[in-house]
């Protein structure tokens, strides 16, 4: 995925999330769809992730292609 195609995604995962969450605070939403919240949010950990690596890349002078997902584990311990 290039950059745009990333910011594409994540665009896309943000609109189901917040339709995910209107759903939460009407009292709509499923246990299956509270759980998808939570993939959401990782997805999301996941592709900033990624950007974030092809734009380091990038800037150091390396390929921002050879920049990979990073398992959930990896993106949702890091120290903020």
């Amino acid at each position: 995925m290039n950059d745009k195609e990333i910011l594409q995604h994540i665009q896309e995962l943000v609109n189901e999330e917040h339709h995910l969450l209107q759903l939460e605070e009407e009292g709509k939403i499923q246990g299956d769809q509270r759980q998808r919240v939570k993939d959401l949010e990782v997805g999301l950990d996941q592709c900033w992730d990624l950007l974030r690596q092809r734009r380091a890349r990038r800037n150091a002078g390396l390929n921002p292609d050879e920049a990979e997902v990073r398992d959930p584990n990896t993106v949702e311990n890091y120290k903020q």
